[in-house]
């Protein structure tokens, strides 16, 4: 079995080779090799100790040279370069107290997670797979190294990244290690916010974010997202859906697009329904003010798991708007751009296709047929440059100004009142127009509290 390896690569390999060491490319890039994807970088490993490789290269940076890590830089790309190494006791659920650096390959591969990437290969030796990596590639098994419950109890975060790489490749997770998972399942505590928040995001941007189900069956979320557990015991009886929340915020997952916004704004759309959930004496449920409910619940979930500001604002925005229906015709679908946002309304009409296609049957055509009359009329909006912005309107607070209005509270509500003019009729978006309008109006209030009229 032979491997390609970039140029850069192969001088680093042979160079440390002729030097009297052993040295292998190592864990993700030969998985990806064998599954025939591009490696997205190349790890190395070796019998050399981090001070012998400084000595190897002319270049260096010393990326960790507790843990053996040694950057070596060929044609302005950094390569790390780390001695295989034991590691020690792990007290925190998290890191190693100590790492022992070895001359022995084996003992480096066997502290790995995964058998998939426990694999390493060079030229000479060719691949190295004393744990069954490339079997279980074959079979499309996530399965640890060894024990693993001792592979969990040393990390708690390759938990999440079993249920990661399951989604990334479409892969099982094995029983056993499945097992350990729902066993050590609670040690997810011991993880930080921002470690999980990372596996959480390739997980749900991976062609399985469905997958997230695995995370629940074995109760990793009741730690991170007890919010979905409850989505998932929600039943929903009533003729336009036939899932529980949780099942259906599953489905939505899987019809929308790879994006981070787009995802989260799915896994999150229906949090609130659990907290809203009523039935009525027909034994219909019905979940008034859900997405208000989940906007704000959003924003304290994403908070908690440290995603961006930028993000959060976003995602919250669609929570909040994604079961909002304009009619189809074009003064409704500008104000409802407008309200929601240029720049998330497209994003918005994505979501509102995913959340009908994990629904029921019930008048699904009919809703996607409508959604489809929408998203035409939002695309003539945008031909003809309609106004959606108040700054995007043919009058400022400058031109109001100078037909004689004061700074302050009567100058917002004037533009605003101009504002939902333009939505109304976009055709007035003409300076002239609207300063004479803006006049007007100004005149006829005058009259009204002087009593004139």
């Amino acid at each position: 079995m032979k491997i390609f390896l970039p140029q850069d690569v192969e001088v680093i390999l042979r160079t440390i080779q002729e030097a009297g060491y052993e040295a292998y490319v190592v864990g993700g890039c030969v998985r990806d090799s064998l599954l025939k994807r591009q490696p997205g970088d190349w790890d190395i490993t070796t019998s050399a100790l981090p001070e012998e490789i400084k000595e190897i290269f002319p270049k260096t940076i010393d990326t960790g040279i507790q843990p053996g890590t040694v950057t070596v830089m060929m044609n302005h790309v950094g390569y790390e370069v780390t001695t295989y190494r034991i590691d020690g006791e792990y007290e925190d659920g998290r890191h190693p107290k100590e790492v022992t650096f070895t001359r022995s390959l084996p003992e480096d591969l066997k502290r790995r997670d995964f058998t998939i990437n426990a694999m390493a290969y060079n030229e000479e030796a060719g691949l190295v797979d004393i744990f069954g990596g490339a079997e279980d590639l074959e079979k499309g098994i996530i399965r640890c190294v060894g024990d693993a419950r001792c592979r969990f109890e040393e990390d708690a975060l390759r938990m999440m990244r079993a249920v990661r790489f399951s989604a990334q490749l479409g892969y099982t997770i094995e029983e056993g290690t499945l097992e350990a998972m729902r066993e050590l399942a609670p040690n997810l505590n011991k993880v930080s916010a921002e470690r999980i928040q990372v596996e959480l995001t390739k997980l749900l941007c991976s062609p399985h974010p469905d997958y997230l189900k695995a995370a629940w069956e074995a109760g990793l979320t009741k730690i991170f997202l007890p919010e979905f557990d409850r989505a998932m015991e929600t039943g929903q009886n009533h003729p336009h859906h036939c899932y529980t929340v949780g099942e259906h915020i599953l489905h939505s997952l899987t019809d929308i697009e790879e994006n981070k916004v787009l995802r989260l704004t799915m896994l999150l759309h229906d949090i609130g329904k659990p907290v809203t959930k009523q039935t009525d004496e027909a034994g219909i449920d019905h979940f008034h003010g859900h997405s208000e409910v989940g906007e704000k619940m959003a924003g304290e979930i994403l908070k908690r798991l440290r995603f961006d500001n930028d993000t959060i604002e976003k995602v919250c925005r669609l929570v909040l708007c994604h079961d909002w229906k304009p009619e189809p015709v074009h003064r409704s679908v500008r104000r409802v751009a407008a309200k929601i946002g240029p720049d998330l309304f497209p994003l918005y009409l994505k979501v509102q296709r995913a959340d009908i296609l994990a629904q029921s049957e019930e008048k699904r055509q009919e809703k996607l047929e409508t959604l489809g009359t929408v998203e035409r009329i939002y695309q003539e909006i945008l031909k003809e440059e309609n106004c959606l912005k108040l700054k995007d309107m043919a009058v400022s607070g400058k031109d109001l100004l100078e037909i004689g209005m004061k700074p302050g509270k009567e100058l917002g509500c004037m533009l605003k009142r101009l504002f939902n003019h333009v939505l109304e009729v976009p055709a007035d978006n003409q300076k002239d127009i609207l300063r004479r309008l803006a006049g007007e109006w100004k005149e006829n209030n005058n009259k009204t509290f002087s009593g004139k009229e």
